[in-house]
């Protein structure tokens, strides 16, 4: 392996051939972070190594837990303390993070947690790729909560939207999640990484009134409470029950309808400033492909041939998928015959999109169980038949 070349202060600059996982390491770095706690897992382990590696150049910790329960939780300790922290990890691992993920939405924990997917359920397909935890990061915690999560097609936003995924957490108070997959993670590719004064940075809101005066669950305009780092002197108390601006447990009905909705809220009142997608040729299509992640640029063979044919078909790429992209979904739906969905799944996100259309368009879904990715040609004949 070639050895890493940083600047003084061990941020690397300038133009790399990265694999996904290595660049949401950097970007992770570049974001500031300074804290990993991770336990192996494949496909997500290089995400781990590299941190071990270079998290010592710039000054922060890595550590190694026992197990992904453990992992979460040092993460979520870490961030109180007052460092941007994160984790990674794959399938098995994902599912046992869960609980602790509802403890970080409860909390309102700012961190990242990157999920390299890989086939399942349960052991399943360890080296190879899948799509099937996308529901998973949205629904997996019980109890009503929002989360961020954003999905890379290349290395390059691996790198780019680990950055994105720091703010987006600083910003909101809220885990935030890279939904990345073995293809992603492992494709090496050019990662270019700006100089660190070309990279906007958001810090959380920190309290800077009297210590005596402070309550860490008071919401400011924005609905989103100050903080303060655990050890500097503040009185303060955080739990994962329902609970006051104090964070003392109120467990009432009433403490409930106050906590809860501003916890969806927070985010669903943002979610035109976070979500994030690209489309093209949406205003002339009549049939519209919509994709994620590895299998957005799969998809792009089977267009190009479409196209080719004088088949009129659109792309929407998703790049947030949580919050959903909607708004914009409804108003294609007014336009087109159908949506053509394809993912590494037996049909997840293909649900959200037939609850947008509402029946006002086709939703084909092009489910692949996972092990690899789809063949173009059975991409292409969805949309065929979807024309017919």
């Amino acid at each position: 392996m070639k050895k890493i070349t940083a600047d003084p202060k061990g941020v690397l600059t300038g133009v790399h051939y990265l694999d996904g996982d290595f660049a949401i390491a950097e970007g992770a770095l570049a974001a500031g972070c300074r804290f990993f706690a991770g336990y192996p897992i494949t496909p997500s382990t290089e995400v781990a190594e590299r941190f071990a590696e270079r998290i010592p150049l710039i000054g922060g910790v890595f550590i190694q837990m026992e197990d992904e329960l453990g992992s979460i939780a040092a993460v979520i300790g870490a961030s109180w303390a007052g460092v941007k922290a994160m984790t990674v990890t794959s399938g098995p691992g994902f599912s046992l993070m869960m609980e602790n993920i509802g403890l970080a939405a409860m909390m309102e924990v700012p961190c990242v947690i990157a999920n390299v997917q890989r086939g399942g359920p349960s052991t399943g397909l360890p080296t190879l790729p899948g799509q099937g935890d996308m529901m998973q990061v949205r629904w997996g915690s019980h109890g009503d909560y929002e989360i961020i999560a954003l999905s890379p097609n290349s290395p390059q936003e691996c790198f780019d939207l680990t950055i994105e995924a720091f703010n987006l957490s600083e910003m909101y108070r809220v885990p935030v999640f890279i939904m990345t997959d073995e293809c992603v993670g492992h494709m090496h590719e050019r990662v270019v990484i700006p100089p660190p004064e070309e990279i906007e940075l958001i810090e959380r809101k920190w309290y800077e009134g009297p210590k005596d005066k402070y309550l860490p669950y008071k919401p400011d305009k924005d609905m989103i409470p100050f903080m303060v780092k655990a050890g500097d002197g503040y009185r303060f108390h955080t739990t994962g029950l329902t609970h006051d601006e104090r964070g003392y447990p109120v467990i009432n009905a009433e403490c409930q309808n106050i906590l809860v909705p501003r916890l969806v809220e927070k985010i669903k009142k943002n979610a035109d400033k976070i979500i994030k997608f690209e489309e093209e040729e949406t205003d002339t299509a009549e049939v519209i492909v919509i994709s994620y992640g590895i299998t957005s640029r799969v998809a792009i063979k089977a267009v190009q041939e479409a196209r080719e044919k004088g088949m009129k078909v659109g792309t929407l790429r998703l790049i947030t998928v949580w919050p959903f992209p909607e708004k914009r979904v409804k108003e294609l739906a007014e336009k087109v015959k159908a949506f053509i969905v394809p993912e590494i799944n037996y049909g997840q996100i293909v649900l959200e999109v037939e609850r947008c259309a509402g029946g006002k368009a086709s939703v084909i879904g092009v489910p692949h169980c996972g092990g690899g990715v789809h063949d173009p040609d059975i991409i292409f004949n969805a949309i065929k038949e979807a024309l017919k």
